[in-house]
């Protein structure tokens, strides 16, 4: 069976080789085809041993039949290559293998990962060090098949692969290092599209065994944004710890430090952070490093230095009505590095000339001013406020309020009149009285009328003049006449006559006196 096939490989194979000859006639090729149809081929069926020879020549012309890529065809048809040659179909297998290589180069090629991140040393021994960096943004359509981390010792750029197989873990070991060697690490992440741009350590790591990692101990109080008014000193210590002795570094956004303003002192302990006279250009983020050969810690200091902000601009008087006035203004073009917490307006009367506060930490930049005093002028201004305070100056309004008086005319209510004339009355008579010898006695009565009456008393129908042991009294219309130790003569009738214009009334009782028993 084996000697059957072997010439029927073989003989496609010049086939080919003619076609790529092609210059010939093609009845010059049927003449030979035809020499090698089947009837060649079963005679010497047995004597496929003494055709041997001829193989060797032709694997040499097989190679420019496989770049032609019609190779297929050959295999596909196996015997029937030999047997159709004499219909002259040689050019139509030619023709459908040219379009194959079309969709090999349309395929588009995907991107390999971006870089690995923040790629850092999280401890280090006498024998070995760890690693730990945070998976790149970009990792394509496949995904990470890993990371691959390689070490070269410092001085040499023979660069080593410490594993074996990519892996996906963002933080890895590295041991069986010889203590003292300085290494440079690079981590490169790895896809089926293709290896990233490796991820590089700044500084070799020194292989030696640290005995306290390196901390910065922020105080509480420097958590938080650090305020100071400008020209104030800025005197900070910040406490650290670490063995050996730690490499200590300041930097402001990612620069060195301006040694003509900043002073730097630094202990075994701690760092202190010196400003003799902040200014405003010293507020901004410090950052301070604490490194020990790879090993490092990193803390952040917000320093803010204020002052008093600048007036509020563009004050108006907007309205005024009644006992009101309405102003606004737009905030100060410079607020002394600190935000605006207020506005103070106050107010002045063209009388006195004295300010007054009306409105304190008023949050918006406009206002109403109510309880104006009419008939007065006033003036108007405000003030802006910070955590520093109020501002050095205050914006005046360009104009003056005057609280005009209303027009209005007084009309009293009509009262109806009403007659009040009217003749004497008694309201209240004398009363019938008993006293004894010796005791002064008073007799009583009231009259009312209009005019005021006059008042006269009589004794028996005889009138009482200036006698001293009478008196008379009248008040609020009550009539009294007193009798001062009175005797056995004084007794009798007592007549009380009220006159006026509009005529008269008399009322009378009857006094007596009784001896002592």
């Amino acid at each position: 069976m084996t000697g059957k096939t072997a010439p029927a490989a073989k003989k496609p194979a010049p086939a080919a080789a003619k076609k790529k000859a092609g210059p010939a006639p093609k009845k010059e090729e049927t003449g030979p085809k035809e020499e090698t149809a089947p009837k060649e081929e079963a005679a010497p069926k047995e004597e496929t041993a003494p055709e041997e020879p001829p193989a060797p020549e032709q694997p040499p012309e097989q190679p420019p039949a496989s770049s032609d890529e019609p190779a297929p065809v050959p295999k596909e048809d196996g015997a029937e290559v030999a047997s159709a040659p004499a219909e002259g179909s040689e050019g139509s297998p030619a023709e459908p293998a040219a379009p194959a290589p079309e969709p090999k180069e349309e395929k588009p090629k995907e991107e390999p990962p971006s870089c690995p991140l923040s790629l850092a040393v999280e401890e280090v021994s006498e024998n070995s060090f760890t690693l730990t960096w945070k998976a790149p943004e970009q990792t394509g359509r496949a995904g990470l098949d890993g990371y691959v981390v390689e070490i070269c010792k410092d001085g040499s750029s023979d660069w080593k692969a410490v594993n074996q197989e990519p892996f996906l873990s963002t933080r890895y070991t590295i041991p069986n290092l010889s203590s003292g060697d300085k290494i440079h690490v690079r981590v490169t992440a790895v896809s089926a599209s293709g290896a990233s741009v490796p991820a590089t350590l700044e500084q070799p790591v020194l292989i030696r065994e640290i005995l306290q990692l390196p901390k910065i101990r922020m105080p509480r109080h420097l958590r938080e944004t650090y305020i100071r008014r400008v020209g104030d000193a800025v005197n900070i210590m910040i406490p650290f710890q670490g063995k050996p002795q730690p490499e200590v570094t300041w930097s402001k956004g990612g620069q060195p430090l301006d040694t003509s303003r900043i002073n730097i002192r630094t202990t075994a302990r701690d760092t202190i952070f010196y400003i003799r006279q902040a200014q405003r250009g010293d507020s901004g983020t410090y950052e301070l490093t604490v490194r020990i050969d790879g090993a490092e810690d990193r803390a952040t200091l917000d320093i803010q230095v204020v002052e008093t902000p600048g007036p509020p601009q563009n004050l108006k008087l907007v309205d005024v009505w009644g006992f009101n006035v309405a102003l606004e203004w737009t905030p100060p073009a410079d607020n002394g590095n600190a935000e605006i917490k207020g506005y103070r307006v106050q107010k002045s009367d063209k009388k006195s000339g004295k300010w007054f506060t009306v409105l304190e930490r008023c949050t918006r930049t406009s206002c109403t001013i109510s309880d104006l005093i009419i008939g007065n002028t006033y003036s108007f201004r405000v003030f802006s406020e910070n955590i520093c305070g109020l501002s050095d100056s205050a914006a005046v309004a360009s104009g003056v309020a005057h609280i005009e008086k209303t027009k209005t005319t007084y009309q009293p209510e009509k009262i109806p009149q009403r007659e009040m004339m009217e003749p004497p009355k008694f309201t209240q008579p004398l009363t019938d009285r008993t006293t004894t010898r010796g005791y002064s006695t008073h007799l009583f009565c009231s009259v009312r009328g209009f005019p005021q009456p006059k008042i006269i008393w009589l004794k028996n129908q005889m009138e009482i003049r200036e006698d001293p042991k009478y008196i008379a009294l009248i008040d609020q219309g009550v009539c009294s006449l007193e009798i001062r130790k009175p005797g056995p003569f004084d007794g009798g009738v007592y007549t009380c006559k009220a006159v006026n214009a509009l005529g008269e009334a008399s009322v009378d009782c009857r006094l007596d006196v009784k001896g002592e028993t």
